[in-house]
C-alpha cells in the first residue's frame, strides 16, 4: 500500500466524494474501504472475503473494460497471435 501523507488522507476515506488522482490514492482508498470492512476482525475468513472481492472485482473490471479496450486495439492495429484457433 502506499503510503499517503496523513493530511492527503481525508479526502481519500472512502465515504469522501472525492476521485482519486493517482495510483497510489486509489490504492489507498481500496485499502482503507478493505480495512474498514474488516474492522479488526483479523481471521482467515475475514482476510479470504476480502481477497475473494478484490478478486471478483478485479476480473469483472477486466471483463466489462481491459477486454473491449484490448479487442478494439487488435482490429486497430492488427493481432500479435498468428494462430487463434480459439477465435
Amino acid at each position: 500500500m502506499p503510503y499517503i501523507h496523513p493530511d492527503d488522507r481525508p479526502d481519500l476515506t472512502p465515504g469522501a466524494l472525492v476521485y482519486a488522482s493517482h495510483p497510489g490514492d486509489l490504492n489507498f482508498q481500496i485499502t482503507t474501504l478493505c480495512d474498514e470492512y474488516l474492522n479488526g476482525a483479523v481471521n482467515y475468513d475475514a482476510i479470504n472475503e476480502v481477497i475473494g472481492v478484490l478478486e471478483c472485482a478485479k476480473l469483472e473490471l477486466y471483463r466489462r473494460v481491459a477486454a473491449p479496450y484490448e479487442d478494439a486495439k487488435i482490429k486497430e492495429n492488427t493481432d500479435v497471435y498468428r494462430h487463434r484457433s480459439f477465435m
